[in-house]
């Protein structure tokens, strides 16, 4: 089979690109910019594009499949000509579901958790040597490519976002999968900039529910009330399966899971993090694995990258990133790491880079997300916003919204990383929140 990708080289696109030339697939593909790690994995397949930009000449009649990224506009040339010759045209989700329409569908959804869940799911599926087809959208330790597809495989993993399928297929990407087996681990309004507003966004999980295949199995978060009213308010027929978060507790900094075989050590910290671990677990149940097997494998689960991901710092300091950047991700970071580090001065920054983080409506869901911290800090840059075409936000109308009189406010890069060069990292522990990089912050040192 004969693929091109437009926009080959993002994180979820040039997984798959590499997952399809692994299974035996052509292919081809195109971008007009790309970034490491996409590059040299892309290099490594022989599938990196030799020339950056977007080249008509590339869609060719004998084409089978076009996959369409996110980052390409409407208006890419590429795009015009698959449409000219009319070939097929695939969003992501949409192939991922053409590759998977014959096994049985997991897909893990929710506002906050869904990678972690993912993960964990894999990981202990590896841990037994259970063989599935999956995707995940962040590295995991163990896992080469972040997508897997085979012929023979009866299971695929699927993690489930919300967001638009691509610049000409406007519908949430996990309405495409069509699940067997799902999970909602949460609702908390994000993606403003598309879902304008929280019963727009709503819907996208109501959509989700109902589209799980008649008789098939929903493992949800009780302890969600939009969640509940989602299930509760369903009307297709499926088996629903509650949860919620075990009891634990902390000794020495170590975390441990009370179950009825006893006490299970773990490798994560944070009551978000041992809720998805919950979920995981039944998800887990469906697929064949007794719980006596998922706390053996549990066990040495250390995350999904920047997820709460403990940084090697040359000067030993304890430092933490997470990809935590919507207000419901902020809040759950900040209180498993305060409770994690109760008798240390807990340092905490946050990047606002994305749309919806940077819009004066949507900020008031930032209140009081960072107490519980003795120092708090927010960055945003002042030149993103003039590239996003957004009006200026002042430091104190961030202070306002935080509702965090001693929070400090960072608007340049450079103003940030003098401040960052003035603290001692071996004294408190420090709390990295951004899906971005700081302004090129290296944690590191």
């Amino acid at each position: 089979m004969k693929t091109h990708f437009i926009a080959i080289g993002g994180s979820a696109m040039h997984n798959l690109a590499i997952a399809l030339k692994d299974k035996g697939y052509q292919v081809t593909g195109s971008d007009d910019a790309i970034f490491e790690p996409s590059k040299s994995r892309l290099e490594k397949k022989g599938i990196l594009p030799e020339e950056m930009g977007w080249f008509p000449e590339k869609i060719t009649p004998d084409i089978d499949a076009v996959i369409l990224g996110m980052h390409a506009h409407q208006d890419n040339p590429e795009l015009a000509r698959a449409k000219e010759l009319g070939l097929k045209i695939y969003s992501y989700p949409e192939f991922l579901y053409e590759q998977s329409k014959n096994k049985t569908r997991v897909v893990i959804a929710g506002s906050h958790g869904k990678t972690t869940i993912t993960s964990m799911i894999l990981h202990v599926l590896n841990f037994h040597q259970k063989d599935v087809d999956f995707m995940v959208g962040a590295q995991l330790e163990g896992f080469d490519c972040m997508v897997k597809l085979t012929q023979d495989n009866d299971f695929m993993v699927l993690e489930g976002d919300e967001y638009l399928s691509s610049p000409i297929d406007l519908r949430s990407k996990f309405l495409l999968y069509q699940p067997n087996i799902a999970l909602m681990s949460g609702i908390a309004w994000d993606h403003i900039n598309v879902f304008k507003t929280f019963d727009d966004y709503i819907e996208q999980f109501r959509k989700f529910v109902a589209s799980i295949t008649a008789g098939g199995v929903l493992v949800y978060n009780e302890e969600d009330p939009e969640v509940v009213k989602v299930v509760e308010n369903a009307e297709n027929y499926f088996r629903k399966i509650p949860y919620k978060t075990p009891e634990y507790e902390i000794n020495n900094g170590k975390v441990y899971l009370k179950t009825e075989m006893g006490d299970v050590p773990l490798s994560v910290f944070g009551a978000h993090n041992l809720l998805n671990l919950e979920g995981a677990r039944h998800i887990c149940q469906q697929l064949g694995i007794m719980d006596e097997d998922f706390y053996e494998a549990i066990m040495s689960f250390k995350g999904a990258s920047k997820r709460l991901e403990k940084v090697e710092r040359e000067d030993k300091g304890i430092l933490y990133k997470d990809f935590a950047h919507a207000p419901s991700k902020v809040k759950a970071a900040v209180k498993a790491f305060a409770e994690q580090f109760k008798n240390d001065k807990k340092y905490g920054f946050l990047e606002l880079h994305t749309y919806s983080s940077l819009n004066p409506a949507f900020l008031e869901q930032y209140d009081h997300a960072m107490d519980g911290l003795e120092e708090a800090i927010v960055f945003y840059s002042e030149d993103a916003l003039k590239i996003k075409r957004m009006d200026p936000i002042s430091p104190e109308f961030i202070k306002e919204k935080f509702r965090n009189e001693n929070l400090r406010v960072f608007t340049n890069a450079e103003d940030l990383h003098a401040y960052w060069n003035t603290l001692d990292k071996t004294d408190g522990v420090y709390l990295m929140m951004s899906s971005g990089n700081f302004g090129g912050l290296d944690l590191t040192k």
